[in-house]
């Protein structure tokens, strides 16, 4: 029996796409039904038109084969911070309710260039700076959150409404809700992609990346985002890997899913012929306290210039949380802002010696797995560490917590590295995944 063409992971589609053995506008009416059927538990999309996806696909269908683009047809969900010239971009804000800019982001100009099919605009919460606000679900339990800020993007892949989607992350937005929503994630090397277009929260820590159900899809949009690292990366088997474990200074922080499932990774590797030290951070990378506040000091002070413009304007219809950062509520400092800058330029070049030793590193995805209730999306407690530490990242969604949800975890390679991590990936993703 043929599988219903929305299960297709993105590479599957492709081939039918490419080769019209399937039509788009076949392929994107088997999305929308899935989306109807389940949009009311699952509210993924902030807008969705099926006309516009329905116009856009007879258009793609009218393209010759020998001028199909890499993604020709393939349908990706853009998180509702990015904006896009034929759809409203709200920013998860009453600010900006149906607020059109006519103008496509970059990401989404170079996506729509490869052929892309644009499907919609995935829910956010406010500017991706509060914790909570879109009634999105997790697909695995509709009582659990999907995570935040990218909650739409996570769960309309998760939820097989579209094979891939856009996000963005300051602290955790992208590989936190991708491990609660047990999917595939690649936070790419930051600055490796431009967010032109999108909006801005903390530009040292900003990063864009997207969603999948696969790494080969996520392969897919590397290479049509053009991440290449200085030397091709090399074919290695099992067990030419090497891998550092990284529990970081949060670690007390972690549940049992989490434990278990950074254990149970470690363990399944080392059996499959994968090498491994449990190696930990030099005395110069500061203890929790002083990471969390150095990771406060730059991320707020830089908001302070993000939100003053929605500030001066309608400040009565913008988050508490956000007139917060706006007005300095925490009295950080230039100077102490100054001296996290220098603090983590320094780490990122130690962290950076490290992984350079090892093939990967693999670390926490999050705390644990997708806490109860809409009201709390979690905590980006083992990601913004990373993420201002400039280097890529890659969920693996392999592994489950006692209430049987998802929970990934994290390989991390040198920055720059991006392609070099999908490659070792790839090897050690399937290991995990088939032996877990």
């Amino acid at each position: 029996m043929t599988p219903p063409l929305y299960t297709l992971t993105a590479v599957q589609a492709l081939s039918l796409l490419k080769s019209d053995k399937v039509k788009v506008e076949q392929y994107a009416q088997s999305l929308l039904r899935r989306y109807h059927d389940n949009d009311n538990t699952v509210k993924a999309w902030a807008y969705l038109d099926s006309d516009l996806v329905l116009n856009q696909a007879r258009a793609l269908d009218q393209v010759p084969k020998d001028q199909r683009g890499p993604l020709h047809g393939l349908a990706i969900g853009v998180k509702d911070t990015m904006n896009t010239k034929d759809m409203p971009t709200q920013f998860g804000s009453p600010i900006y309710k149906g607020h059109q800019s006519g103008f496509d982001c970059s990401a989404v100009a170079i996506l729509r260039a490869a052929g892309a099919l644009i499907f919609g605009k995935t829910t956010t919460t406010e500017f991706t700076v509060t914790n909570s606000g879109p009634d999105t679900t997790n697909p695995h339990d509709p009582k659990r959150t999907p995570g935040g800020s990218s909650c739409g993007s996570a769960a309309a892949v998760a939820d097989m409404q579209v094979p891939l989607s856009l996000g963005a992350q300051t602290g955790g937005s992208i590989i936190r809700p991708a491990s609660f929503s047990g999917v595939f994630a690649m936070k790419p090397t930051h600055n490796a992609i431009s967010t032109e277009g999108q909006k801005t929260f903390a530009p040292t820590f900003d990063t864009f990346g997207f969603f999948a159900r696969s790494i080969e899809d996520l392969q897919l949009l590397a290479d049509v985002f053009a991440l290449k690292d200085d030397e091709p990366p090399q074919e290695v088997s099992i067990d030419q890997v090497t891998f550092a474990l990284i529990k970081t200074p949060f670690w007390a922080s972690a549940g049992p899913g989490t434990i278990e499932a950074i254990e149970e990774a470690a363990t399944i590797l080392q059996k499959c012929g994968a090498t491994f030290d449990e190696v930990y951070f030099p005395s110069e990378v500061p203890d929790v306290e002083t990471l969390k506040r150095m990771q406060k000091v730059i991320i707020e002070g830089e908001a302070q210039a993000a939100f003053i413009r929605e500030y001066r304007v309608d400040k009565a219809n913008l988050a508490p949380e956000i007139c917060g950062l706006v007005e300095n509520a925490s009295n950080y400092t230039k100077k102490e802002r100054l001296q996290a800058y220098d603090t983590y330029a320094n780490m990122r070049r130690l962290v950076d010696s490290i992984a350079e030793e090892y093939s990967v590193i693999l670390t926490p995805s999050a705390i644990d797995e997708a806490p109860l209730g809409l009201g709390d999306m979690g905590r980006a407690t083992f990601n913004t560490l990373w993420t201002g530490l400039h280097m890529p990242v890659i969920n693996i969604p392999a592994f489950h917590g006692p209430n049987d949800m998802p929970i990934g975890v994290s390989l991390v390679a040198p920055r720059y590295r991006d392609q070099h991590l999908l490659k070792v990936g790839q090897i050690l993703g399937e290991t995990m995944i088939q032996n877990a």
